[in-house]
């Protein structure tokens, strides 16, 4: 009987490796980790596990960087081409993808990669001659919505529309004396119909970029695309680049716009709060007239009332002379003590003045106006305390009878 097969060992995929090599990178802490935010580094791992999945031949790994200054810095950087179609063929160009301290708060840093055999094309419009990307992308690049995946699918577009890289042809040192040549070119370059050289194929594997080389090997670049489809894809860039400005300076007339219409609005609700509030107040302030309208008219009814009453007694005394104490006489007991309490202390305020002005010509000793002031200060006590008590119970009886006539109001 044979022995029976060994248990079959699954391998991780590279999306598990990948997965694990972010994590522990990410995760590491002290001098050795890499300098992002701790509240973004799951973001970052997120996109770079998307772009890993979109695009399999974009891998991250870390890689040092060196700045304008000369400061070098470990930072995470997706190294691989991403694919274009160029006359209805696809090609691959190699990218660096730099994921900088501030990513993604910030736009990453993108390089074309070329190999020995390529060469960056002249005045391109997306890219310059040190290999770095500017695409509208990266320049609109907003946290949190852009990602990795959305650049590489702009790089794709724009590399379609004018392709940043070409083969360059060298010269052949071994020249073949066979009449009939090997029909396949080399895997660097395809040829077209027409004799041209097409953007390059790059190889998966390929070394380091090799910026400022120069090609090496004395070989010449050639551009071999018809001059009319050039001018037309330049002339199509500079509607685009001119369409772009136009949009953005229209976006920001119209974002103007939209902060004068808020602030308008903001004063339109601020005026209306102070017009509900003097609205409230006016309404607040007619209850109170209307209030005081009433009680001018319960006084005035009181009045006519006195007049009536008196005028009988006007008739009767006719010619003769009245006294001024007996012209009025007090309605009631309350308003007779008042009378007499507010008489007496006026009449005291008036001796307790003429002390004073005698004390200061020296008509009277300064004991016997001390001692006459001490006992007018207690009477004159003694009689307005009477007149606030009395006062009182005059406010008291008023309210009542206000009541009651509020209530024959009420009724009629």
């Amino acid at each position: 009987m044979p022995p029976p097969p060994p248990p079959a060992v699954h391998s991780p995929s590279p999306n598990q490796y990948t997965q694990q090599f972010l994590s522990n990178v990410l995760s590491q802490r002290g001098p050795s980790s890499l300098p992002y935010s701790e509240d973004v580094k799951w973001l970052i791992r997120q996109h770079l596990v998307s772009l890993t999945d979109t695009c399999p031949s974009l891998q991250p790994k870390t890689a040092m960087f060196t700045h304008n200054d000369g400061h070098t810095v470990d930072l995470l950087q997706s190294d691989g081409t991403v694919p274009m179609v160029y006359q209805d063929v696809t090609y691959n160009i190699p990218v660096i993808i730099w994921l900088m301290e501030s990513y993604p708060r910030h736009a990453p840093l993108v390089f074309v990669n070329p190999t020995r055999d390529m060469i960056i094309k002249r005045q391109h419009p997306f890219v310059n001659s040190s290999g770095i990307v500017s695409i509208p992308y990266l320049s609109n690049w907003v946290y949190p919505s852009s990602n990795l995946v959305d650049l590489a699918g702009n790089l794709s577009h724009f590399f379609s529309r004018d392709p940043p890289l070409y083969s360059q042809r060298r010269p052949n040192p071994n020249p073949n004396p066979n009449p009939n040549p090997n029909p396949h070119p080399p895997p660097g370059t395809s040829f077209s119909s027409s004799g041209s050289t097409r953007p390059a194929i790059p190889p998966r594997m390929y070394p380091p970029s090799p910026y400022g080389s120069g090609g090496g090997g004395g070989g010449i670049g050639r551009i071999m695309d018809d001059p009319s489809e050039v001018y037309k894809r330049n002339a199509i860039d500079n509607l685009v680049g001119k369409l772009h400005s136009d949009i953005e300076r229209l976006r920001k007339v119209r974002e103007a716009d939209m902060e004068g219409l808020f602030s308008a609005q903001g004063v339109l609700r601020r005026r209306e709060k102070e017009l509900r509030k003097g609205v409230t107040e006016m309404l607040d302030e007619r209850e109170g007239l209307e209030q005081q309208l009433q009680m001018v008219l319960m006084n005035t009814d009181v009045l006519e009332g006195w007049v009536r009453d008196n005028e009988a007694k006007l008739k009767k005394i006719g010619n003769v002379d009245v006294d001024v104490d007996e012209a009025f006489e007090p309605c009631d007991s309350l308003s007779k003590q008042m009378s007499d309490c507010t008489a007496s202390d006026l009449a005291m305020e008036d001796v307790i003045y003429s002390l004073d002005k005698a004390i200061q010509d020296g008509a009277i000793p300064f004991d016997q106006y001390l001692r006459n002031v001490r006992l007018l200060s207690r009477e004159q006590f003694i009689h307005r305390a009477t007149a606030s008590k009395v006062r009182a119970a005059q406010m008291q009886a008023q309210v009542a009878s206000m009541a009651s006539r509020i209530s024959q109001y009420a009724l009629s």
